[in-house]
């Protein structure tokens, strides 16, 4: 049973990606950890990982469909407004903010079985038959949900781009949004 516990940044991380909300995350995963541990038993062994995404995502689409969640609130993020002891510089803050604020607008306006594939392979980094068994889906249909992810982030991070102020996106369109990208953007907390 302290293997989930293991697993529970990755439960948040795409919970929160699902529900663009930090408290409605923290209830979709406290609610599939309450779940996991009531049929804990009936967990054949594998990867816990995988096992435990599928319960944070049906979770997820459970509470979507009879609540209907709500806008999502603004939320005070320690590591974005507050203040680092090894502080960089100004321009450097303003970078970073610019590039987090970009890469999260161009996943949040992804589609969420697109959006959900992305989390699950390239900052989970799960495999493509875990992402399948989480999904519930062919592992083709993975794939090529996969690719056209990448292509829709990187479409729209070249039309990001546009905007001014805005050169840090082409280092994550140049990239179509591959693992390495993405994960260098949720270190910095995307």
């Amino acid at each position: 049973m302290t293997r989930l516990v293991l697993h529970l940044d990755a439960a948040y991380n795409l919970a929160r990606w699902l529900t663009h909300n930090d408290t409605d995350a923290e209830d979709v995963v406290q609610e599939a950890y309450l779940r996991a541990f009531s049929y804990f038993a009936s967990f054949q062994g594998g990867d816990g990982k995988a096992w435990l995404l599928t319960i944070v995502r049906n979770t997820y689409y459970s509470r979507l469909k009879h609540n209907r969640v709500h806008e999502p609130m603004v939320s005070f993020d320690e590591e974005l407004h507050g203040v680092r002891p090894d502080a960089p510089s100004q321009e450097t803050r303003v970078l970073d903010q610019q590039r987090e604020r970009v890469l999260r607008q161009a996943l949040d306006d992804l589609p969420t079985q697109y959006r959900e594939v992305l989390v699950l392979r390239e900052m989970e980094g799960l495999s493509y038959q875990e992402v399948a068994n989480t999904l519930g889906v062919p592992i083709g249909t993975v794939m090529s949900r996969l690719s056209r992810a990448r292509k829709r982030l990187q479409e729209d991070l070249l039309g990001l781009e546009e905007a001014p102020g805005s050169r840090c996106t082409r280092e994550l369109a140049d990239n179509g949004g591959d693992r390495q990208g993405l994960a260098s953007c949720a270190a910095i907390g995307v």
